[in-house]
């Protein structure tokens, strides 16, 4: 199967396959003698696998562990749970930091007047110094 049919079978882009397979996610595909990629069903399963891990959230790091246990006959679920708890917690505190920012901004919003006025509550506070620490780290791109 070509690039573009497993994109389409995995929900992934092109463009993210190829990636996966730079960042060592999916094992370098036999190719064409036109120089072709070309996916197994194997591969199709993996990468199934790498696009709902990454749907849920999951880092390209704890993806690769999760790759590896799910490879392993001897893995036990205690490990698989481990990841998935480090990335439970990971979440928690991204959506508490999430619901700071917005409590901080609605506030801002609400006492903005909204009108013909130059004075302006969101650009005041936006110019003060903000005193709460918000860790909501950028998702990685890939």
């Amino acid at each position: 199967m070509k690039i573009s049919q497993a994109a389409k079978e995995t929900d992934l882009s092109a463009k993210q396959i190829r990636d996966y397979e730079k960042a060592g996610l999916l094992p370098t595909p036999m190719r064409t003698l036109a120089g072709y990629r070309r996916y197994s069903a194997q591969d199709l399963s993996q990468l199934r696998f790498i696009s709902n891990a990454r749907k849920v959230g999951f880092s390209l790091q704890q993806i690769r562990q999760l790759l590896k246990l799910n490879q392993d006959p001897h893995r036990t679920s205690r490990e698989v749970k481990a990841i998935t708890e480090q990335h439970i917690a990971e979440l928690k505190d991204k959506i508490a930091s999430l619901q700071e920012m917005l409590a901080l901004l609605q506030r801002w919003h609400c006492s903005c007047q909204g009108n013909d006025s130059p004075d302006c509550s969101i650009l005041s506070g936006l110019g003060e110094e903000i005193t709460q620490s918000f860790s909501v780290a950028e998702d990685e791109k890939v």
